[in-house]
């Protein structure tokens, strides 16, 4: 069996990988199919003649309101990203894999034929679809994250991994555009990839579990092509969860007394919703996916402006960001063998000292945290000056940030939290965080309309904002001290 096992294993992961490279999170391409959709005149309605200028390249003198439309559609699209992450968690922990990856089929087809089938005239269809697309996206990532159950020790990794090729799949929309210019249709793009849930679905009866894959991994666990009848695999998830119980990777000696992420003694899900821990790992969440939300939705924009409208010179810079988003799958995983690494280090040294094994794995946890908020410093000093060539900085600074906060989030739920609860918690943190991304629109048109393109006191405010970050991975280092397990410092 466990010949068996492994290649179908090894399939699982790298058809789930190619699914979150090519499909999960190609929202945060927006950057490339605007540039598309203003080559296709969509909103154009709203530019308006300045008799103050001589005219832009496009022949416009001032779009400020077509690039708050597309702001604006972006600004719902990421919301939705998030916000429907917990009703989508919930769908995954109480239907399990199978109904919520055919609901994301389902969405994920009606989107891309929807802007399939959009032109200018009904360009107003994207707040449809987008919204829809970026659903049905995080559902395939959600689905796809238990896959590194299937990897024991290198659960990290994969998770990160999984994060960081959703982040890199944002390098389709750059695809797209450059089939554009090179003369295939938007409409025969998105077709193409209204064909690909084909292979969706069939990867969702052959290569995924019908329930869930359990963690601990039970011996002969089998799923998919192996697995004959549902019933064995509720047994083999029952027998995880009576392993689960006795793990010392999750329990701590008998003597200590309970923790948060001990599962000595049973807590309900919202007794962790209200927890300290996981309310500064929101602030940590919100802030720095509002930095990259605010940048992804309004590049076009501040290309154009520090361009000089020049539209040639938009579209290299913005070629050249969508490459870089592709190398998320590449520093993603980074994160996860960092994380990896240091909790068998800090178990081991937690076995010898016979201190709490749980707190051990959470202190790795630390370090991941720490150069996450550092990198999105980085990242949002760049952002704020307004010097072009600059711009390429602040590309790999983000793509690294970026790929390091979505994977360092999904591993340290399932580090600091109980494992059934992890698609409920993932959710309600998306939620939650999503509201705070809202703040993307009205900090658009600040800086767009008040401000006259200055972002200056935008940016300050946001970078002080940001400091706060680094509060969260201070207070868990101290948490994790005083239970005894080995210091990690940021």
């Amino acid at each position: 069996m466990p010949g068996q096992g492994l290649p179908l294993h090894v399939a699982t992961l790298l058809t789930g990988l190619l699914e979150c490279l090519g499909f999960a999170g190609v929202l945060f391409g927006w950057a490339s199919l605007v540039f598309v959709f203003k080559t296709e005149h969509y909103f154009e309605e709203l530019c308006e003649p300045n008799a103050g200028l001589l005219g832009n390249a496009t022949g416009q003198d001032d779009c400020r309101a077509q690039d708050e439309r597309f702001s604006l559609i972006f600004t719902v699209a990421s919301f939705m990203n998030n916000f429907m992450t917990f009703p989508t968690g919930y769908i995954f922990d109480r239907f399990k894999t199978t109904v919520a990856r055919l609901i994301a089929i389902f969405l994920y087809t009606c989107a891309t034929l929807i802007i399939a089938f959009t032109s200018a005239g009904s360009a107003v269809l994207l707040f449809l679809a987008m919204p829809m697309l970026t659903v049905g996206g995080i559902l395939f990532l959600i689905t796809n994250l238990q896959v590194g159950n299937l990897f024991g020790k290198h659960r990290s990794t994969i998770i990160t991994l999984y994060n960081g090729a959703f982040d890199s799949s944002s390098a389709v929309f750059l695809i797209i555009k450059l089939l554009y210019e090179q003369g295939i249709s938007l409409r025969a793009s998105f077709i193409f990839l209204s064909v690909c849930s084909a292979w969706h679905v069939g990867r969702t009866f052959l290569l995924m579990p019908r329930g869930q894959i359990p963690y601990p991994l039970p011996p002969n666990y089998s799923y998919g092509l192996c697995s004959g009848d549902s019933a064995r695999e509720k047994k083999e998830t029952a027998e995880s969860k009576m392993m689960d119980l006795q793990s010392q990777e999750f329990l701590s000696p008998k003597e200590e007394i309970p923790g948060p992420g001990q599962l000595e003694e049973p807590r309900s899900f919202w007794s962790y919703v209200f927890s300290r821990r996981f309310a500064w790992h929101l602030v940590w969440l919100s802030v720095i996916q509002l930095w990259h939300y605010l940048f992804i939705g309004t590049l076009n924009s501040l290309l154009t402006n520090l361009a000089n409208d020049d539209r040639a010179l938009v579209s290299s810079y913005t070629n050249a960001f969508a490459i870089t988003q592709f190398f998320g799958v590449f520093c993603a995983p980074w994160n996860g063998l960092l994380m990896d690494r240091l909790k068998q280090k800090y178990q081991k040294e937690a076995k010898k000292t016979g201190s709490s094994a749980s707190a051990a794995a959470l202190s790795s946890a630390v370090p991941s945290l720490a150069l996450t908020s550092l990198l999105c410093l980085a990242f949002a000093l760049c952002a704020s000056v307004p010097v072009l060539p600059l711009q390429y900085i602040t590309f790999i600074l983000q793509v690294i940030s970026r790929s390091f906060l979505y994977g360092g989030n999904a591993a340290f739920l399932t580090l600091a939290f109980p494992a059934e609860h992890f698609g409920k918690l993932f959710g309600v943190a998306m939620a939650l965080s999503a509201i705070v991304s809202l703040l993307q629109f009205p900090i658009f048109t600040l800086i767009r309309g008040p401000l006259q393109n200055n972002p200056f006191y935008v940016n300050l405010t946001l970078v002080l904002v940001t400091l706060l970050t680094f509060v969260h991975p201070f207070l868990l280092r101290r948490e994790c001290r005083e239970k005894g397990a080995p210091p990690a410092a940021p």
